[in-house]
């Protein structure tokens, strides 16, 4: 048994119920609710977000990283799908929503 069920047979069990018990729960339900949306939920849409936007502005000649881990430069940009230039003359077409970041501050300088 997990210590909510104990607690709640325990809260049954008595006799006569704590006057505000049921009004407490609610409270700490709410509670517990806004912390998980604190540092769990809000964080989460503002990076989602912002990977939006990353995606959104796009332009031909940003170098970005894909989610499989392919480095590459921007070289064509369609409604749902970006050319990228890997290496020399090897080109290869990914959806837009596969580029996770932007590596331009990682690359080497030349």
């Amino acid at each position: 048994m997990n210590i909510l069920t104990i607690t709640l047979l325990q809260a049954s069990a008595g006799s006569a119920p704590a006057a505000g018990g049921g009004s407490m729960f609610w409270i700490m339900m709410i509670l517990l609710f806004v912390i998980m949306w604190a540092f769990m939920i809000r964080p989460q849409r503002k990076q989602q977000k912002e990977l939006e936007k990353f995606r959104n502005e796009l332009k031909r000649g940003d170098k970005v990283v894909t989610a499989g881990g392919i480095y590459g430069t921007v070289d064509e940009i369609k409604d749902r799908s970006v050319l990228i230039k890997v290496d020399g003359d090897v080109k290869l077409r990914v959806d837009k929503n596969s580029i996770v970041r932007d590596y331009t501050e990682d690359a080497p300088k030349a």
